[in-house]
């Protein structure tokens, strides 16, 4: 070895930098890492536990908001405030609808058919589809618990697809809530519930997505959640587990579920088998006019026909009157005219609001019962 390489063997090395131009970068990047993930932690923290009851996602936007409500606003930005369900509570309300109103529903079995149906008074009576009983005087009824009873049809009316069973009760039959009278709200909790296949106490869930639907002249609650064959008599339930509907049709170009579905408006129900129940024939509001949609700038229901000796022609409505409003309840199109009457009683007094060669009108009528 050479002097001077024992010379450089034995020298210590020259110190370097404690921290490079490199390790300030990488010591810059792992501060701004940690602090990310403690804002971060923070802001998952807040989500998922400042309400027990739900998450609140906010979202801002840089346009200008429309007319203040109950959200925040300003003119320059709007901050919307959404309550979402957190994904276990809103499966737990569903589990909570399925145990208070599953009891009450049955499955029923005719020579021809399975449907299904909804117990709604002590007495033993439960609700279905007309069409589950077509030709039908006997129906085996099975219980949720597996008992099955004798059903006897004691009344059904085709018109309304609405049909009632008499069973003789045990002292432990289980009887639905009823939700009469109820304002439904579009996107509200649905769950249908029935024997879809002949699949027996199964549930769906969805929303309700349209209210006050006319079909085949029958006042409907529409709801995205799976109705199917032998859903038909089953009932639709809110959030309470209350009865909002019959479940009673689909939409579909398959056979299938597609997604929409409908159910028979609980009040239009009721009063149905109150009337058969008594053994009278099925009489519901009429005002006695045919009706189009608007042909002018003004949305309505346009008269094309007025029946004779109807309340209407009595009132004195006449052909190419505009009816806009009943009883400060807008009418925009034939389909709610329609409901806004069936959703109340022969011989109840509606004001009735029209437009005549531009001229506003108001009109007192007893509706007639349809049919008279």
């Amino acid at each position: 070895m050479s002097p001077s390489d024992d010379a450089n063997a034995m020298a210590p090395p020259e110190p370097k930098p404690a921290f490079d131009r490199t390790g300030w970068l990488k010591l810059a990047a792992i501060l701004a890492a940690m602090v990310v993930a403690v804002v971060g932690a923070f802001a998952v923290g807040r989500i998922t536990s400042a309400d027990h009851d739900a998450a609140v996602v906010e979202t801002t936007s840089t346009t200008t908001p429309p007319a203040p409500s109950s959200t925040t606003s300003s003119t320059t930005a709007a901050t919307t405030t959404t309550v979402v369900p957190l994904a276990t509570e809103y499966y737990e309300r569903i589990a909570e609808v399925a145990a208070k109103a599953g009891p009450s529903v049955v499955h029923l079995e005719t020579r021809y058919a399975l449907g299904s149906g909804v117990i709604f008074d002590d007495e033993g009576h439960i609700l279905t589809a007309a069409h589950v009983l077509e030709d039908v005087i006997d129906v085996t009824v099975r219980l949720h618990d597996g008992r099955t009873l004798e059903g006897e049809v004691i009344g059904l009316d085709e018109d309304t697809d609405i049909a009632v069973i008499l069973v003789e009760p045990p002292a432990d039959l289980p009887v639905a809530d009823l939700a009469l009278g109820a304002e439904l709200q579009v996107g509200q909790l649905a769950v249908a519930l029935g024997s879809p296949f002949g699949l027996e106490q199964t549930v769906t869930a969805g929303i309700v997505s349209a209210v006050d639907r006319v079909v085949e002249g029958v006042l409907m609650v529409q709801t995205d959640a799976a109705i199917n064959p032998g859903n038909s008599g089953g009932p639709l339930v809110d959030a309470e587990g209350r009865v909002i509907g019959i479940n009673d049709q689909m939409f579909s170009r398959s056979g299938i579920y597609e997604g929409v579905g409908f159910a028979i408006n609980i009040d239009l129900a009721v009063k149905v088998a109150e009337q058969l129940i008594a053994g009278e024939e099925v009489q519901l509001a009429s005002l006695g006019v045919s009706v189009s949609a608007s042909t002018g700038e003004t949305t309505g229901a346009q008269v094309e026909q007025v029946e004779s000796g109807s309340a209407a022609e009595r009132a004195g409505i006449e052909v190419g009157d505009l009816i806009i409003s009943i009883d400060d309840e807008p009418i925009v199109n034939s389909a709610q005219l329609r409901a806004a009457i069936l959703a109340r009683d022969p011989g109840d007094r509606v004001e009735v609001v029209l437009l005549r060669d531009d001229e506003e009108m108001t009109l007192r009528i007893w509706l007639d019962s349809a049919g008279d």
